[in-house]
């Protein structure tokens, strides 16, 4: 997967494209995409978060998060390429397929 930066209209086509069936969207913020999820509790929140981790770990790209009890907050650009790239909109499909 590219850690190329992509151009401002390929990440306008990417988060139409995320947000096409979104509850609640991606949004560009700060040269991120920015999503929080919201669980039942914290367990629901916690597993999720697990299960991300081993996406990520996979992908070799990890995310900058927060969780608070049942929200979890997700930060994705690909630092060394000083924005967003597909890699970050690979990860982001996966986190929205394992929140369902």
């Amino acid at each position: 997967m590219s850690r190329r930066r992509l151009s401002d209209t390929e990440i306008a086509a990417a988060l139409a494209e995320l947000n096409a069936s979104a509850a609640e969207p991606w949004q560009l913020a700060e040269g991120a995409l920015i999503k929080g999820f919201r669980f039942e509790d914290f367990i629901a929140a916690f597993g999720f978060m697990t299960r991300a981790a081993l996406v990520a770990q996979a992908m070799d790209h990890h995310p900058d998060w927060r969780n608070v009890y049942s929200r979890v907050e997700v930060a994705l650009s690909t630092h060394d390429a000083g924005g967003v790239t597909a890699l970050d909109v690979e990860l982001a499909r996966r986190l929205d397929a394992l929140a369902r």
